[in-house]
């Protein structure tokens, strides 16, 4: 019968860690979908706005309206910059947890590599003592 790993507490929780990981680049990469579909929408808004806004200047607009469409689009300009800057973020903090989830994974590698060492040595052990046991019994009976 093989022992058990030594370490197999600390694959265990490497394996926990990395599982949690992955669940968080998950969410990560959920986020960062969504804060790229906002700068998505904001910018096909304001195209649309600023097409709006060149069809009514063709028809004639005064100055208040000419106003009230720049200083709109002024706004739409400041949200998409500010969108844009929150997409960044989002791609930063997507990177750092990719980059946390393969040192995890790389942890639990390296573990694993421990672990089936262990296990092929076990074996190597458990056969030798086996083949001994079977060695001792052909000679017990060669000399009865």
């Amino acid at each position: 019968m093989t022992e058990r790993f030594p370490l197999q507490t600390l694959l265990d929780l490497a394996n926990s860690r990395m599982d949690d990981a992955a669940r968080k680049l998950g969410e990560l990469i959920a986020s960062e979908h969504a804060v790229e579909e906002k700068l998505t929408r904001l910018v096909d808004y304001r195209k649309e706005y600023q097409a709006r806004f060149v069809e009514t200047a063709r028809n004639g607009i005064g100055p208040d309206a000419w106003r009230n469409f720049s200083a709109f689009l002024g706004k739409l300009d400041d949200a998409i910059a500010q969108q844009q800057r929150v997409v960044s973020d989002s791609k930063q903090r997507t990177e750092r947890g990719q980059q946390a989830w393969v040192d995890e994974r790389n942890k639990v590698k390296a573990f694993d590599t421990l672990s089936h060492r262990y296990q092929a040595q076990q074996a190597r052990k458990e056969a030798k003592r086996e083949q001994k046991l079977t060695d001792e019994h052909a000679a017990k009976q060669f000399r009865d």
